[in-house]
């Protein structure tokens, strides 16, 4: 199969995957290595077509398709989806984690209002706000 107008970092990524080479023409297309896979198919999301690549022997890649409704909306929509895979890479990297977000502040009060119980009268009251 050839593809053109193709932007070139796709082109790459598709051979690096593919296991094929990049040629810029066909002068001697005996000497050039093929890229394999199992299915190609050619999918409608909205308006766009897309080339799927299926069963690539070299590992798994894959792409994310944005739609939204705005410009703003993709941005920020891209932004997240950067940030997490940044946080899935470095938990890859190094597997090592530390609670955050509120949960030291979450197990104290989950303590003080499981205390609470064990306090009588008024007090309890008190605690159970303070939990």
């Amino acid at each position: 199969m050839a593809i053109e107008h193709a932007d070139f970092e796709g082109v790459e990524r598709l051979a690096q995957v593919l296991g094929g080479e990049i040629v810029s023409t066909f002068d001697t297309p005996d000497k050039v290595k093929l890229g394999q896979c199992d299915l190609i198919e050619q999918v409608m999301i909205g308006e766009d077509r897309f080339l799927r690549f299926s069963g690539v022997p070299l590992g798994e890649a894959c792409s994310i398709v944005i739609r939204g409704s705005t410009q703003q909306i993709l941005d920020e929509a891209e932004r997240s989806i950067h940030d997490a895979l940044c946080v899935l890479m470095t938990h890859i990297k190094d597997s090592k984690t530390i609670p955050g977000a509120g949960a030291g502040e979450m197990l104290m009060s989950g303590a003080v209002t499981m205390g609470s119980q064990k306090v009588a009268g008024k007090e309890a009251i008190a605690v159970e706000a303070f939990g």
